[in-house]
């Protein structure tokens, strides 16, 4: 009998504090923007059950962000903190002792310049800052814009092998062999952080630095996935080509719309073909879809400067898609891409 009446009790207790339990505070979605990271615009969306708490986690993932951006930073220089720059400054010269994140970061470069037989080449930089400086100059006096000197970028182009980046995994150090080497790492560098980034970042975030877009995971809410716009190269009627669905991992485009300038009526954009040392002629854009987001950044890149077909063979070896846009505006997908189109 005893028994039975305990039996009874608990069970009038569990229906009880089934009853009186308080539901979690439900999840709202919040935003933050930052302007300082990569010069360009940071973007976390994400829910959390308060806006401190939201802004908390947004705040940890710039401050992270920041770190990579000085780390990587190949035209400013930083107290305290020997980055690409300090590396390009003593080209020719002795190792530079540098934080692990610049290693694993060549290292990515360099099985990236391997993979792609040379078509991301962050080695490359020597020829990339001839663009750099004649694309500024354009911008800033469009009436005199003008190419780069055809014998600066061919004398350029002979001190472009990553051969000449020594990288001292036991040591950690840097050393440019090569005086006239130059590392510009604008092809893989805010992919490549972003990615760290969002492996120690809470599920369920959407972090977009300047277009490289990641999803750490579905909404939280109710687990649906992540709706990212494709933008239209002409930015007509429509300013998106397609919405797709990512629910874990990322989202890069490379175009010839983002970094151009004019000479003479014709747009020369920022994507440089290793073989011409002039812009890739290949495409409009090029969007990749894959898990990683620095694969995802060197990819499009690869991409931009090939054909299709060469380039299909470089997406069958990450398991990774993509869209192609030519420059009559026709889209061309790699097979699974239309798995993630939503609109």
């Amino acid at each position: 009998m005893k028994t039975r009446v305990i039996a009874l009790v608990l069970a009038a207790i569990m229906v009880l504090g089934g009853c009186s339990s308080v539901s979690a505070p439900e999840q709202e979605r919040y935003e933050a923007t930052f302007m300082t990271l990569f010069d360009t615009v940071t973007k976390i969306v994400g829910y959390a059950e308060s806006e401190e708490a939201f802004q908390a986690t947004a705040q940890e993932i710039h401050d992270e962000l920041l770190e990579y951006h000085q780390l990587y930073d190949i035209y400013k220089d930083y107290d305290g903190i020997n980055n690409i720059k300090t590396i390009n400054d003593c080209a020719g010269g002795e190792p530079v002792a540098v934080d692990q994140k610049v290693i694993d970061l060549l290292l990515f470069c360099r099985e990236l310049y391997e993979a792609t037989d040379g078509r991301v080449n962050t080695a490359m930089g020597s020829v990339l800052s001839l663009w750099h400086d004649a694309r500024n100059a354009g911008i800033d006096d469009p009436e005199n814009s003008a190419l780069p000197e055809a014998d600066a970028l061919n004398k350029a182009a002979e001190h472009t092998g990553f051969e000449a980046i020594v990288i001292d995994e036991k040591a950690g150090t840097i050393q440019i062999t090569d005086p006239e080497v130059r590392l510009d790492v604008g092809a893989i560098a805010k992919g490549y952080a972003v990615q760290r980034i969002a492996e120690a970042s809470p599920s369920g975030l959407l972090i977009s630095v300047g277009g490289n877009v990641c999803a750490t995971g579905p909404k939280p809410v109710d687990e649906s996935p992540w709706v990212v716009g494709v933008e239209s190269p002409d930015k007509g009627a429509e300013e998106y080509l397609h919405t797709l669905y990512v629910e874990k991992g990322s989202v890069v485009t490379s175009g010839d719309y983002q970094r151009y300038y004019m000479v003479d009526g014709v747009r020369y954009h920022h994507i440089i073909d290793p073989d011409t040392k002039y812009p890739a002629a290949y495409w409009r854009s090029v969007t990749i879809v894959c898990e990683d987001s620095g694969l995802a950044d060197a990819l499009s890149t690869a991409l931009f400067t090939l054909n299709q077909s060469d380039g299909q063979a470089l997406l069958d070896r990450y398991h990774a898609e993509a869209m192609w846009v030519d420059a009559d505006g026709n889209q061309i997908y790699s097979p699974g891409f239309s798995n993630f189109i939503r609109t």
